[in-house]
């Protein structure tokens, strides 16, 4: 008899700490819920989203001027190389300038105009690759021009962007700072691991992150608790298997 008494007074005991943990949970998940909502009001802020919007484009046209600079330098390398064809095929041609004489002593003439035939169409073809490509890199260059313009004008603009931002935080710093020093004092009457926990799911966005076990089931995403998650209520919380919320017992 005396060990069940003990085991029921240690049962007791541990149910009470579980419960003043967890009534520290809460009363810093209530102080936590004023955090988290500056926190969303400060990221969906116009000043936010402007200074988000610049940045992004910045982040973006650094990679574009990189790309246009490569395609240009590649488009040049080719015209270069389309361009020595072109010479090439000039070439040939300069020696079909005696082609009478060629004729006079015998030459077949069948064979000489194919043979012309066949350069001339080489060098058109070559030279309509050749403006093509030079075509490719004034536009190329064009639109590297405009874009560094834009980039010139939109890094003046984050740095407006920037500030105004800062501002806006700055104004809701005391009360930030406030709010995290009270959480503080709260998290001391936590145990670290349930702490730990809380704080993991908070940086997932899991928010709230504690809720009572309702009708048998999480009130945030209505999935059932099987029984045997349940029974484990009695001597603390439990987590959600689909939601991943921690889930305590209502007295």
């Amino acid at each position: 008899m005396r060990i069940f008494r003990k085991l029921r007074a240690a049962l007791t005991e541990r149910q009470v700490k579980n419960m003043s943990e967890l009534t520290a949970i809460l009363k810093y998940q209530e102080t936590d819920k004023k955090l988290f909502a500056l926190e969303r009001e400060l990221a969906s802020c116009d000043e936010r989203k402007e200074f988000v919007k610049v940045k992004k484009f910045l982040e973006g046209a650094a990679e574009k001027l990189d790309s246009l600079e490569s395609k240009a330098r590649g488009l040049k390398e080719k015209a270069a190389a389309v361009e020595e064809g072109c010479t090439a095929a000039e070439k040939d041609l300069a020696d079909f300038a005696g082609i009478d004489e060629l004729i006079k002593s015998g030459g077949d003439v069948s064979y000489y105009k194919k043979a012309a035939q066949k350069q001339l169409d080489a060098l058109r073809k070559t030279k309509s690759e050749l403006a093509a490509l030079v075509k490719s890199v004034k536009e190329t260059d064009q639109e590297y021009k405009e874009l560094k313009k834009q980039v010139i004008a939109m890094q003046k603009k984050y740095a407006e962007a920037n500030e105004k931002y800062k501002a806006v935080k700055a104004s809701r710093d005391d009360e930030r700072k406030a709010l995290e020093k009270e959480l503080a004092g709260i998290a001391k009457d936590i145990p670290e691991e349930a702490m730990n926990k809380y704080l993991a799911k908070r940086k997932e966005k899991v928010f709230p992150v504690v809720f009572p076990l309702t009708d048998g089931r999480c009130p945030c995403c209505g999935m059932e608790v099987p029984l045997a998650a349940r029974s484990k209520l009695k001597e603390g919380v439990i987590e959600c298997e689909s939601c991943r919320r921690i889930l305590y017992q209502p007295q």
